[in-house]
């Protein structure tokens, strides 16, 4: 078989003065057209908008779970199997000689404060407690619901969705965006990491319809990420006593932020994250991201000294377990409607929950994906993978026994008497700490997570201004354009305020589901672009041929 030498250069045009000067307009303008179209719609036809969303959501969970279900455990073989395998685990993300830009310990930190620090915020009281009282083994009456033997399947199917999977989902975009740029020498963006299966033609039309579907998923799987923190943010705002003004009253009876303070929150979190990314990864987001792993340490100690511990330690060794040995029958099994009460019951919780998570990983992918390659050159495939894989899933697995585990045994003890279980999945960690401790430290510790969260959000959001305007710019890591990272730091504010006002979180996680199919098609065309690049980098270094940009170029 004839191996020619790979392809180490992609032309990707780009505006060579002027406003878009380093951008490709293609991309960057299309973009922001329909990010705009987006905002516009949402504004001046809310009950429109709500109505096509919700009708299109319906859609998408009902055709495509078989294929969320199965692309998603695509990803997490093809990242498990190049880290094993000894051959391709060895391969370096740059040069051989190339080594980390950064420590573990701030690589890990800006990885996880990036990947999941709010939605582990949100989530970590709120999805324990949930599955508590339903989850699919209840469904099928292999469990009673609310009762203490419940809480082994709680942490199992709670695990499933913070596990392995979302981890896998992000980092076999950093691998394959990472590979592509630092050993190919290619443009650090989404569509470098198709040339393997396009060539050259990921230099015209195919190449930029790539990039704005990864841009657009990435505003919208941000926008869900802010959209719950935003909430959560608000939620603290209340229990710390800045006014009632705060919340306002559903039709149900429940409680969400007011527009007002949905308003106040977006201008504080997206100022400071537009400053913070005008100083670069380097900078703030790194300064950041340390504080919010140390507040998330210290935040941790206290539930593991003050909590419910051994409980706490019980469900994580438990869950732990009782994970892995389901794994491989979770990861591939997909529900539908029989006909039968059980069946929709089933079909209705995992497109409620692991469809609805598989699409949110999805969607954060290009984000999360690109900052990963971003802060990962020099490292191997196996340190990378099992880096990005095992290290934050054990994290969340900690946080979600610990801090959930607390929240169930205080129901369980009667100790909370509903109070955690009936307040909403926003006010749930604020709830369970007003249980736990006096007034007055229920109210310090409150403050703490809202800061906690803040630090996150505004990770979170200067990164995503990063990685959009690195892809807009044809993979470009230098200072981008101030007014570029002020306008998608406005975009992100306008979007998530503008779909929590018309209809809540529902409404963002509508959007951002929609968002996520075509994405999951160019990701899974890019699991089979590496796999490709990486066979064939094996049969070219056997017979002596050279494999980087570096050797191809003879330096």
């Amino acid at each position: 078989m004839s191996l020619k030498p790979p392809l180490t250069e992609l032309e990707i045009k780009t505006a060579d003065s002027g406003y878009y000067k380093g951008f490709t307009k293609d991309v960057t303008i299309t973009a922001k057209v329909l990010v705009a179209a987006l905002i516009l719609w949402a504004v001046a036809f809310p009950t429109q908008a709500a109505g096509v969303l919700s009708k299109f959501n319906t859609l998408i969970l009902a055709s495509f779970n078989y294929w969320y279900i199965y692309v998603v455990a695509f990803f997490v073989v093809v990242c498990l199997g190049l880290a094993l395998w000894p051959s391709t685990g060895r391969m370096r993300l740059g040069n051989e000689d190339d080594r980390p830009e950064f420590s573990n310990f701030s690589w890990f930190s800006m990885m996880f404060g990036a990947g999941m620090g709010i939605g582990m915020l949100t989530y970590s009281t709120g999805e324990p407690i949930y599955h508590f009282q339903t989850n699919p083994d209840v469904i099928q009456g292999l469990v009673a619901g609310g009762t203490a033997e419940t809480v082994r399947s709680a942490y199992k199917w709670s695990f499933l969705h913070w596990g392995l999977s979302p981890w896998g989902a992000y980092a076999l975009t950093g691998l394959a965006l990472a590979f592509f740029a630092y050993r190919r020498g290619l443009p650090l963006t989404i569509r470098s990491s198709l040339v393997p299966l396009f060539g050259n033609r990921m230099s015209g039309v195919i190449g930029h319809a790539v990039d704005v579907v990864a841009v657009i998923a990435t505003v919208l799987g941000v926008a869900q990420t802010l959209g719950f923190g935003v909430e959560q943010f608000v939620a603290g705002l209340a229990r710390i006593g800045v006014g009632d003004w705060l919340m306002v009253t559903t039709e149900d009876g429940g409680q969400k932020a007011s527009v007002a303070a949905v308003i106040l929150s977006l201008v504080i979190i997206m100022g400071a994250s537009t400053l913070s990314a005008l100083s670069g990864v380097g900078k703030g987001i790194k300064w950041l991201s340390n504080i919010n792993m140390g507040l998330s340490f210290f935040l941790l100690a206290f539930f593991l000294i003050f909590g419910s511990t051994m409980f706490g330690l019980k469900s994580l060794f438990v869950g732990l377990y009782d994970y892995l040995v389901a794994f491989p029958s979770m990861m591939f099994t997909v529900w539908s409607d029989d006909g039968t009460e059980v069946g929709k019951a089933l079909e209705g919780w995992q497109g409620g929950w692991t469809i609805f998570y598989w699409a949110w990983w999805i969607a954060f992918a290009p984000f999360v994906g690109l900052f990963l390659a971003r802060i990962s050159r020099g490292r191997t495939i196996r340190e990378y993978v099992l880096g990005a894989m095992l290290v934050p899933s054990v994290m969340c697995f900690v946080w979600f026994a610990l801090v959930g585990g607390t929240a169930i045994d205080l129901e369980l003890s009667g100790q909370a008497n509903n109070s955690i279980l009936g307040t909403g999945l926003s006010d749930q960690l604020y709830a369970t700490l007003a249980v736990l401790l006096s007034d007055g430290m229920a109210w310090v510790f409150s403050v703490l997570v809202a800061v906690l969260l803040l630090t996150y959000l505004v990770t979170s959001a200067d990164s995503a201004v990063l990685i959009i305007n690195t892809i807009n710019a044809a993979g470009d890591e230098g200072p981008k354009a101030r007014p570029h990272i002020i306008f998608w730091g406005a975009a992100l504010a306008f979007v998530v305020g503008a779909l929590l006002i018309i209809g809540g979180l529902g409404a963002i996680q509508t959007a951002m589901v929609i968002g996520a199919l075509p994405f999951s098609a160019v990701m899974a065309l890019m699991g089979v672009s590496l796999v490709k690049a990486i066979i064939r980098d094996g049969l070219r270094a056997r017979k002596g041929l050279p494999v980087t940009a570096r050797e191809i170029a003879g330096e």
